[in-house]
């Protein structure tokens, strides 16, 4: 458990770690990145560097917590990796059954599987169900996602490296835009922006748009979140026409 800058929520929790690209928004993932750092600190969890591995010892986390978290599931891997066993995304499910003070975020790029494994997990309420689409080409898995029994449905559309121009939000209840950060990050362009937005607002779904990712992307030289101090500060400013949308699901305005 670790306290997470990451503005849509609160707390991160890896069961699991490690992963495999799988798409061009893995390209420079930031997991593998992080975990690299912590396997050079000596940090035993990521010895193995950003090979999956499964750590049931992780699995009590969320029954220490006193108060109601909103906390990120595996912001180090992915659930729905082929290599996790379904045995253990299944005590996953479990813990997060058994402590429904808490919401859990979970976030995946693999759909299929997400899909296949559906009907043999218990979406309790306090589970919000993700997909990652950073470009046309992987709305496939907004259909694939609105089919499972998530109760909470969302979208994590960051990366933005291309612009999307189907959505489908009909059982979708939040959408995440973001710009890609980083070295050699991949630019974001407005008019993208504006057409999901403009598609979540004629949907009634909450839009929270995370970031430009580096300030030569903004179309704002002069958004105040690009500063540091702001108190809504973000990777290269996250105002959208002098406005900041951080809106979170049955939150829509």
């Amino acid at each position: 458990m670790a306290q997470s800058n990451i503005e849509w929520t609160e707390l991160t929790w890896n069961p699991v770690t490690g992963c495999t690209k799988i798409s061009p928004g893995c390209k420079f993932c930031y997991a593998e990145v992080m975990s690299k750092r912590l396997k050079a600190m000596g940090v035993d969890k990521y010895k193995d560097g950003f090979k999956i591995r499964i750590h049931a010892d992780a699995l009590n986390i969320p029954y220490t917590w006193k108060k109601s978290k909103v906390v990120f599931v595996n912001s180090m891997s992915d659930l729905f990796h082929p290599d996790v066993p379904v045995e253990f995304i299944k005590a996953v499910f479990s813990v997060m059954n058994n402590t429904p003070q808490h919401i859990y975020q979970v976030l995946t790029k693999r759909s299929d599987r997400l899909l296949k494994l559906s009907d043999e997990l218990n979406w309790t309420n306090n589970i919000w169900m993700g997909v990652s689409v950073e470009s046309e080409e992987y709305t496939y898995r907004i259909n694939e996602l609105s089919q499972t029994k998530a109760k909470t449905k969302f979208l994590s559309i960051e990366p933005l490296i291309e612009p999307v121009k189907t959505l489908n939000l009909n059982k979708i209840d939040w959408v995440i835009v973001g710009g890609e950060s980083g070295h050699k990050a991949r630019p974001i362009k407005k008019e993208w922006i504006d057409f999901i937005k403009s598609e979540c607002v004629y949907n009634k779904v909450a839009f929270f748009f995370k970031q430009w990712g580096k300030p030569k992307f903004n179309i704002n030289p002069e958004d105040p979140t690009i500063l540091t101090e702001h108190p809504q500060h973000a990777k290269g400013g996250c105002e959208l026409d002098g406005k900041i949308y951080r809106q979170m699901p049955n939150r829509a305005a």
